[in-house]
């Protein structure tokens, strides 16, 4: 069945809300387990459908599978493997599978993954994942809607330049490194903290990569890794939604094991908002006493630049701020679905191009609205928890692919918010 939220807007958000472990940390942590046949135990694994998602194609792949939900806790075992292959009908649901082809390749010298499908917020292009593997000494064919990688006398080391940042190019080449022969160079890597904290937990592993977290990563390949217990990092792009819901609703959050450095240019463009931000010992304050919001432009970019995870939500709060902002997203090339909907609303926001215009407007109101993506999903309710009258977000199952229990974490911080059958 169907679910939509529906929220009546107009109550300040006041309390305490616990950020949960980070979705892009979770799915890759997950895939380690193809690199060793000994544990992988994960804490503070979010529940989303999104790692249930995967937990599924593991699981047909051979993987053995203990959740424990009261402790937001995986254990992981693939002492073997059933299946090299990763069908389509698993592939589909998610675009996070491609992360299954370095570490299987590592370890078992083989594997297939049909290919992705069309994303909603536009390409993300696996050529950079291809290419990397084939320089480490793969061979990938094509054929029949499978990406084919083999390499039946192992991966050997190299160096591989990415052109353009990629977060899952970057991933998946550190997780079929690590068991290649010799050295692997990485130049443009990702700096993401998802893909430092991965670099963390294999090397927690047996492996031996240095340079985590800055745009050279080498990886020293080792013979065998061993099982592991890691705790996944927080969750930042779900503490910047958070963030932005305070400063929407005119309220004090306090986002409970949030890591301000992990969202330092975020926060200093809010504080530059007039929304006062003060970093204490386990967590963010997040409070909006100002009457108007003053309006900023943005532009995304990749870490540590202002994330396109989170533009949409900010697109929300500048349209009702005390002017004009623009804000220009260089990513992906439809992630401004999200804008005909906030319209419905009232806002009024145009596009040019990869630039969007938001003058600021006093009030929204509610409207029945629709979903395009993830990130949209959270624009959208964000927008609600502010407008005049009753708002139903539809296409609910886009936000529980990234946001745990939002409806129950915004309920205790007094927003009017529920879930509805439809």
């Amino acid at each position: 069945m169907l679910q939509s939220m529906q929220i009546e807007g107009g109550y300040p958000l006041v309390g305490e809300i616990n950020i949960s472990g980070a979705k892009n940390l979770a799915l890759p942590a997950m895939v380690t387990t193809l690199l060793t046949e000994d544990e992988i135990i994960l804490n503070n694994v979010p529940d989303l459908s999104d790692v249930h998602s995967l937990l599924g194609l593991l699981e047909y792949l051979g993987c053995d599978i203990n959740i424990d939900k009261v402790n937001s806790k995986l254990i992981l075992k693939t002492t073997n493997i059933k299946y090299t292959e990763a069908p389509y009908d698993f592939v589909r649901k998610m675009r996070a599978t491609i992360l299954v082809l370095g570490p299987m390749v590592a370890r078992f010298g083989a594997a297939s993954v049909s290919f992705p499908g069309g994303c909603a917020i536009g390409v993300r292009a696996i050529d950079l994942h291809i290419k990397a593997l084939q320089l480490l000494g793969a061979e990938v064919t094509m054929d029949n809607g499978f990406i084919n990688v083999c390499a039946p006398n192992g991966l050997k080391g190299c160096e591989i330049t990415f052109p353009i940042i990629t977060v899952t190019g970057t991933e998946n080449s550190i997780m079929a490194a690590v068991l290649a022969k010799g050295t692997t160079k990485l130049i443009n890597a990702a700096l993401e903290p998802e893909v430092e904290a991965l670099c963390n937990l294999l090397n927690s592993m047996g492996a031996k990569i240095t340079g985590q977290g800055t745009s050279i990563i080498n990886i020293e390949g080792v013979e065998k890794l061993h099982g592991t217990t890691f705790d996944i990092i927080p969750d930042r792009i779900e503490a910047g939604t958070y963030a932005i819901a305070s400063a929407i609703t005119h309220g004090k959050l306090f986002l409970k094991n949030c890591i301000y450095k992990h969202l330092a240019l975020f926060f200093n463009t809010l504080k530059l908002n007039g929304i006062s931000i003060e970093e204490k010992q386990n967590g963010v304050m997040v409070e909006n006493n100002n009457d108007k919001i003053n309006p900023i432009n943005i532009r995304t970019a990749p870490y540590p630049g202002f994330a396109t995870d989170l533009q949409a939500q900010y697109m929300a709060l500048m349209a009702i701020s005390g002017g004009t902002s623009l804000i220009t997203e260089t990513l992906f090339e439809n992630r401004f679905m999200h804008v005909s909907e906030l319209n419905r609303m009232g806002a009024n926001i145009t596009i040019k191009g990869n630039t969007a215009t938001v003058k600021g407007v006093n009030k929204l109101s509610g409207a029945q609205v629709m979903a395009t993506d993830l990130r949209a999903s959270a624009s959208l309710i964000l927008a609600g928890l502010f407008a005049n009258g009753t708002t139903t977000v539809n296409r609910l199952y886009h936000i529980d692919r990234g946001y745990e229990s939002i409806d129950k974490k915004l309920q205790q911080c007094g927003a009017h918010i529920k879930r509805i059958s439809i």
